[in-house]
């Protein structure tokens, strides 16, 4: 489908207040430990509105656990979060649940609910969440799944779909709460190898379509190169180096940057 031609899935004047420019995302001093293990160590960095970041790195690194603190799915043991001058951690429930409807992902596996239709699977959080009648709720599901090319699977169970059109359905089911920030944890990785290039195409179309704030953890480094403003390399539960994509992945200043790339490249 022609980028040109594709909605706007981060744009809902009724719904979503104005897009700034500036910072959307910021994480200060921010420290998770799983035990012994620290994960993340004083992490500081952040993310501006309509900016595509990628978390590149080996696993284990902390990558991973920076999306799962954003989604709410675990607390940092230390710092604070800020999303969109939101305090997400530390926060009342109340704040931590309005500052979660501007964020959304896509996870490695599809976590479609397998009883539920795929029409349904993606207008349910927006009914039940963000209070659209059944009405709108359909057409913006339907708008969506005409994005990722399944525009005639609303009737199909998840089972009845392969991998590939399982994780389009995640990446619409996830755009329909209109978030203002996308999170995206090796979407690719459950996928066999030929149902690739399809998911990652619609990713990039959404990228450069959009004005919607991605964060991205992958290994696929040409679709992080091709759809990232900036890359960071992680190790450890730090940032070690930090660039556009073109020095990152041709210059970069660090050994251990081009000893992670020369293996995974």
């Amino acid at each position: 489908m022609p980028t040109d031609t594709l909605p706007n899935p981060g744009t809902d004047p009724e719904k979503t207040p104005a897009r700034g420019t500036g910072e959307l995302i910021r994480l200060e001093q921010v420290t998770k430990r799983f035990g012994s293990n620290t994960v993340l160590d004083h992490l500081d960095f952040s993310v501006d509105a309509g900016k595509h970041v990628t978390l590149i790195g080996p696993s284990g690194s902390g990558k991973t656990t920076i999306l799962r603190l954003l989604m709410t799915l675990l607390k940092p043991d230390e710092g604070t979060i800020t999303v969109d001058g939101q305090q997400l951690f530390p926060a009342s429930d109340k704040q931590v649940r309005e500052v979660r409807k501007k964020i959304g992902m896509v996870f490695q596996q599809f976590n479609l609910f397998p009883n539920m239709t795929v029409l349904r699977n993606i207008t349910e959080a927006p009914v039940t969440v963000l209070g659209l009648s059944k009405d709108e709720a359909v057409e913006r599901a339907k708008g969506l799944l005409d994005l990722v090319g399944l525009a005639d699977k609303c009737d199909a169970h998840p089972a009845q779909l392969s991998g590939g059109q399982q994780q389009r359905v995640a990446i619409a089911r996830a755009l329909a709460m209109r978030p203002q920030v996308l999170l995206l944890d090796e979407v690719t990785s459950a996928l066999d190898p030929e149902l690739v290039a399809g998911v990652l195409d619609v990713l990039r179309d959404i990228a450069r379509s959009t004005d919607i704030t991605m964060l991205c953890v992958t290994h696929e480094m040409n679709f992080a190169r091709d759809i990232s403003d900036r890359v960071l390399m992680f190790d450890h539960g730090r940032i070690i180096e930090s660039g556009t994509p073109e020095k990152i992945f041709s210059d970069p200043e660090l050994d251990r940057t081009r000893e992670f790339l020369s293996a995974v490249l």
